[in-house]
């Protein structure tokens, strides 16, 4: 069953291109050991919540854009080989960290359902 890895990053607004040149080598890397797709969305529409948001998860701070990310993954097991090779593959160290790592939040998720415009027939 397919799964998608989930992010949401701190990363300083001045440092946007920064991240997405970083987002795309990691790409290279990740569709290397088997991711399908990868998903960098810059918030530009993060409202406060009352109880809790995005901004809170990863204490924003001032000159910095909340960042909602993804990678899908054909199954599970997959996705954690690329997980265990981060540890052994010097490639992922020397990626470009334009962000404060440790602000990130992220988890894995199995699909449960999905669907695309185009696979909707027409009313």
């Amino acid at each position: 069953m397919s799964c998608v890895n989930g992010f949401v990053t701190p990363v300083p607004s001045d440092a946007r291109d920064a991240y997405v040149a970083s987002a795309k080598q990691a790409w290279a890397l990740l569709a290397e050991y088997g991711a399908l797709e990868i998903s960098e969305n810059w918030g530009d529409k993060v409202p406060s919540g009352q109880h809790t948001d995005f901004l809170r998860a990863v204490d924003l701070r001032n000159g910095e854009t909340a960042v909602f990310s993804w990678v899908s993954w054909p199954d599970r097991d997959t996705a954690e080989r690329c997980e265990a090779a981060m540890q052994n593959d010097h490639r992922f160290e020397a990626l470009p960290m334009p962000f404060d790592g440790t602000r990130m939040i992220y988890g894995g998720f199995t699909t449960v359902f999905t669907a695309r415009a185009a696979d909707t027939p027409p009313r």
